[in-house]
């Protein structure tokens, strides 16, 4: 089974993945967010809100203590917050990478003076209280921590017994769709992505980074061994991209 995490080009351990990591994101911060919407047509923004509404019982409850981890620029706090009472309480916002953080804060004014309080934090040592937390949903983030169960157990550490767990990420599809979409992600997005970042190595990685990750039946099976109890997969879009979504175990 593989429990090992992101390895960009060069590294030779945890350490350093994690600050190759942090460095090639708060790079290409200032044009992150049209990339995203760019390469994937705007369907990103179909995936946040339908996993935001996965959700939706705890983040109705205005006394929910919710975080968003590897938040980015906060496009899924933004989703988790359409599902928020005004005036709950704040969702924690959080992300290690500076760069991308303080784009978020702008997005979130719109629902209220501190609906979200932007955290910079690492996913794998998080300066939170054990068992404090209700929810933690990390979006397109996950694959990039350089241990997959050292993150896992972490969230774990942070969740209340029965808190809920939710992982948007990337994945393979098969078949005919997943041979055009393989085209696709690993030639036409890496050449859009260096010709609007003017960098060559981040678009690149997105592509080996998704190949690298564990497929769902081995990721599920990762989840159960860390503690989860009613661990899901939900396919999004002909699985290109998927929600996986488990139980903290009482």
């Amino acid at each position: 089974m593989t429990t090992a995490g992101a390895k960009p080009a060069g590294v030779l351990d945890e350490a350093g993945a994690a600050q190759s990591v942090r460095t090639m994101f708060n790079s290409i911060a200032p044009r992150y967010d049209l990339l995203n919407h760019l390469l994937s047509a705007n369907i990103d923004r179909l995936w946040w809100n339908k996993a935001a509404r996965s959700f939706r019982s705890t983040l109705s409850n205005p006394e929910a203590s919710i975080l968003d981890i590897c938040c980015g620029t906060g496009d899924m706090t933004v989703a988790l917050l359409k599902q928020r009472p005004r005036g709950g309480r704040p969702i924690l916002a959080a992300d290690f990478a500076r760069a991308m953080l303080s784009r978020a804060p702008k997005k979130f004014e719109k629902f209220g003076k501190a609906a979200a309080i932007p955290l910079e934090a690492d996913a794998l040592h998080l300066p939170l209280r054990s068992a404090s937390l209700d929810l933690v949903v990390t979006a397109f983030g996950f694959r990039n921590l350089a241990n997959y169960e050292a993150g896992l157990h972490e969230f774990h550490r942070v969740l209340k017994p029965g808190g809920k767990l939710g992982i948007l990420e990337f994945s393979q599809p098969g078949g005919i769709i997943g041979k055009a979409y393989a085209v696709y992600f690993h030639r036409v997005l890496p050449a859009v992505g260096r010709w609007i970042c003017g960098k060559d190595y981040p678009y690149a990685y997105l592509p080996e980074s998704v190949g690298a990750f564990p497929p769902p039946s081995e990721f599920l099976s990762l989840m159960q061994s860390t503690g989860y109890r009613d661990c899901s997969w939900q396919p999004y879009t002909f699985g290109i991209a998927g929600l996986y979504t488990a139980t903290r175990s009482e």
